[in-house]
């Protein structure tokens, strides 16, 4: 599914330069649940931005469902990324004038879908929120927010889900139901990525890979 080969990712030149990510190798097996872990600073999230074609490693390799983006174009890289790729962000980012429907349906719309609402009712109705489908973000919990970007993400049947800090915005409660959540999803087969500064979080992941200074320090199946 995944394959990095020595991709690594430098902010700005010469002596004000910052390497983020530092010749990360790593390969993901279609249908996997993997934790990426470390502390702020780490280059977690910058590796979770390459992953989704949303940056560009500055060199090294990456392939994707076996196929080679590296030197993609970016209409390519975006089309690549609507078709086959979910986001599931920390702070949501939700559109506040849009109800939920709205909201999930977006992605589809701009695909020129005509079934878009359909398929957003449907989506919203698998996490839980069938009910509130016409409520605005600002009418909602945080974790019922959450779940109306999990449906975002879903209603594309993405192959591939990548989630940055789901958890960090809510209490431990609601982040628990999230997490149970993202694991009904990964056991339909989806490839799921979390980046997380929780252990708890990371517990929940068949694999867990941890960095520290834009490198991968430990790389465990557990």
């Amino acid at each position: 599914m995944i394959t990095l080969e020595n991709c690594a990712k430098v902010y700005g030149k010469g002596e004000s330069a910052v390497r983020a990510l530092a010749g990360v190798t790593l390969r993901v097996a279609r249908g996997e649940s993997v934790a990426v872990r470390g502390p702020s600073g780490s280059g977690k999230s910058t590796l979770l931005h390459i992953l989704g074609l949303l940056d560009r490693a500055t060199s090294g390799r990456y392939l994707l469902s076996g196929a080679d983006v590296t030197g993609l174009g970016d209409r390519e890289r975006s089309r690549i990324r609507n078709r086959t790729i979910g986001f599931v962000f920390q702070n949501f980012q939700l559109l506040p004038r849009l109800t939920a429907l709205q909201n999930v349906s977006l992605p589809l719309l701009y695909a020129g879908r005509r079934d878009a609402r359909d398929a957003a009712r449907e989506a919203l109705g698998r996490v839980g929120l069938a009910g509130r489908i016409r409520h605005r973000p600002g009418a909602l919990s945080g974790g019922e927010q959450q779940r109306v970007a999990i449906a975002r993400a879903l209603v594309k049947d993405p192959e591939l889900i990548l989630a940055d800090e789901p958890t960090g915005n809510l209490d431990s409660r609601t982040g628990g139901q999230i997490l149970d959540l993202l694991d009904t999803i990964h056991a339909q087969g989806v490839t799921l990525v979390i980046v997380t500064h929780d252990d708890k979080v990371a517990a929940r992941a068949g694999r867990v890979i941890a960095m520290a200074d834009g490198a991968i320090t430990a790389d465990i199946s557990v």
